[in-house]
């Protein structure tokens, strides 16, 4: 199963898509960088248009999505729900399976401890993907880690999905 894995945002969103069929082999992964010249409406619809390219590209079966976590930054917690909100109809459009998972569900499934730090996530993203280094930039890590999640707790629950 290919699964597109997203970890939201309105500068930068992350995207990572693994194929379960070939033990999570990783497909792509990488991020949306919006302008921050741009205008919200102009930052939204290149979210928008980035991720229809994505989605057409590669045809995910299932898409996981990261729950907003609104304590990190109160100040931008709008504006990524509001982008977030853009990416979910996107994918919808594309994908009639759309997971989520809080960061600590993440955190959980891929170092056994749901508050693992940011670098753990990132040692694990790597040994379980089996790559070389760390994917870069941290979103597009995130974003993997996201996919594995789902592909990880997933098939037990069945019982995350928008």
């Amino acid at each position: 199963m290919r699964i597109l894995g997203i970890d939201p945002g309105y500068g930068i969103v992350g995207f990572g898509i693994i194929d379960t069929h070939r033990d999570n082999a990783v497909v792509d992964f990488g991020v949306i960088e919006t302008p921050k010249e741009d205008t919200f409406p102009v930052r939204l619809q290149r979210i928008e248009e980035s991720l229809r390219v994505l989605m057409e590209r590669y045809q995910p079966e299932e898409v996981a999505i990261e729950e907003l976590f609104y304590c990190k930054n109160q100040t931008t917690v709008i504006p990524v729900a509001e982008a977030r909100g853009v990416i979910v109809l996107t994918a919808k459009k594309y994908c009639d399976r759309i997971f989520e998972y809080t960061p600590m569900q993440i955190k959980q499934a891929l170092t056994g401890n749901g508050r693992a730090e940011k670098k753990q996530m990132q040692f694990m993203v790597k040994n379980i993907l089996g790559l070389e280094k760390i994917p870069k930039p941290d979103d597009a890590a995130d974003a993997l880690a996201i996919a594995l999640c789902h592909s990880q707790i997933n098939p037990m629950l069945n019982d995350n999905m928008l």
